[in-house]
């Protein structure tokens, strides 16, 4: 069993930026990827970004694309999340996910929030 620590969430004035991050605990894991899901009050979870932990490899939903950057530390089994530009729009609750062979790991959550 895997777990997920989040960190970074906060309350940031639009146009600002935050850093999430979410390091894994110790895992025996090969092929997986890891990124970011968010739920917005009255909506339903959707994805933000992910990565390819063997070759780096990103993908942003289309509504972060350019704003954000997903990148990862192999040593310390961490991911971030670099956003910037956020605006109200970016209000939710981030979970961290660990994605392999079916799978799915979840983090507690971290809330982001920009008023309006």
């Amino acid at each position: 069993q895997v777990q997920l620590v989040e960190s970074g969430g906060g309350l940031v004035q639009a146009g600002g930026s935050l850093r999430l991050s979410c390091a894994a605990s110790r895992h025996t894991f090969n092929s997986y990827t890891m990124g970011w899901f968010r739920q917005a009050p009255g909506k339903e979870r959707e994805f933000v970004a992910t990565i390819t932990w063997s070759d780096g490899n990103t993908l942003y939903a289309d509504s972060v694309k350019d704003r954000f950057t997903l990148f990862r530390d192999k040593v310390t089994n961490t991911i971030y999340l670099e956003m910037n530009s956020l605006t109200p729009e970016d209000t939710a609750v981030y979970y961290c996910n660990l994605a392999v062979q079916g799978t799915d790991y979840w983090g507690q959550g971290t809330q982001v929030t920009v008023p309006s």
